[in-house]
């Protein structure tokens, strides 16, 4: 019969991606595009990303702040199918870095705030801090505790806690410091996120 033919079973194989997949990837850009909303003004901006799209995404806060969710699964939809036309990667990773940075203030935080605790019940841990911070001020930091100590020992309605928000305070400006950022550069981030 026909000897040059040779079946390789590869007849309905297409380099194409599925329905299915397009779907997803469309799906996968809206995300990414609500996500986006999300990041500050700032940042947004420093993307440079295509007019239609920036406009897509000013108009996409307005709607966001107060339209029904129809009109903003619409528009969604508009920034999924915009951000076909440019590379999503630079998106996910400012998307992914200032997510990263959020969680990393919020550790710090957090760190803080156990410092605080600890120094406020635990006389022990006052030498844990100045052992893991070479520049505290110790008198003051004593000062401190003892203020928080006091105010902490009133009853709730006679409380002011300026001592134990200074306290906070101290300590957030030393682990700031020992990670080798200034001490206002999370109050600056914070003020730039909130734009």
């Amino acid at each position: 019969m026909h000897d040059d033919y040779e079946d390789t079973g590869d007849d309905f194989a297409d380099d194409r991606p599925s329905k299915s997949q397009l779907k997803r990837d469309m799906d996968a850009l809206q995300v990414l595009g609500q996500e986006l909303l999300g990041l500050p003004e700032k940042r947004v901006a420093a993307l440079n990303l295509p007019e239609p799209l920036m406009d897509a995404i000013r108009e996409g806060r307005r709607i966001v702040a107060g339209t029904a969710r129809s009109g903003k699964k619409r528009h969604l939809q508009l920034i999924g199918k915009l951000m076909r036309q440019v590379d999503p990667e630079p998106i996910r990773e400012a998307v992914a870095e200032f997510k990263l940075g959020r969680a990393q203030d919020s550790l710090e935080l957090h760190q803080a705030e156990r410092w605080r605790e600890r120094l406020v019940e635990d006389d022990n841990a006052l030498q844990g801090f100045i052992d893991s911070f070479d520049e505290v001020d110790v008198q003051q930091l004593r000062s401190l505790i003892r203020a928080a100590r006091k105010d902490r020992a009133q009853a709730p309605e006679q409380r002011n806690g300026r001592a134990w928000r200074e306290l906070f305070q101290l300590i957030k400006t030393h682990l700031l410091a020992a990670k080798g950022a200034p001490a206002d550069a999370s109050d600056e981030d914070a003020e730039d996120d909130d734009e």
